[in-house]
């Protein structure tokens, strides 16, 4: 097995529909792991095109309740790929989600309502 490390920010809450029951948010999502086929000499670490992406193993990270979500890409994919000398992997990405959220709004306008935002991996 392959631990992962994540951390997330939430650069924006877009938008909160108690209609919809959901909410939309842009977060930063990095992750960071060791693949030690990756190691190279050196003292200073590479920075890869988001396009290598795709010749690279990643984690299959998914948010837990998501209706649509996608990746930002103005004007290229907002992904980024470091490999430090020892074979630690930083992958950042840029995401738009929309979050299923069940509210209670029975006590309207008094409410008070909590949302979570969940990330998961598939087991294989």
């Amino acid at each position: 097995p392959v631990s992962v490390g994540m951390s997330m920010d939430i650069a924006s809450i877009d938008t909160i529909s108690e209609i919809n029951m959901d909410y939309t948010a842009t977060i930063f999502l990095r992750q960071r792991w060791m693949d030690e086929r990756l190691c190279f000499d050196g003292n200073k670490s590479l920075s890869l095109d988001g396009r290598l992406v795709e010749m690279l193993w990643v984690p299959d990270t998914f948010i837990v309740d998501s209706k649509k979500s996608f990746l930002h890409d103005v004007t290229v994919e907002n992904r980024l790929i470091r490999i430090y000398p020892n074979g630690t992997v930083l992958y950042a990405i840029r995401v738009t989600t929309t979050v299923a959220c069940s509210m209670d709004l029975t006590k309207y306008p008094m409410d008070k309502q909590t949302c979570t935002l969940q990330l998961e991996s598939c087991k294989t």
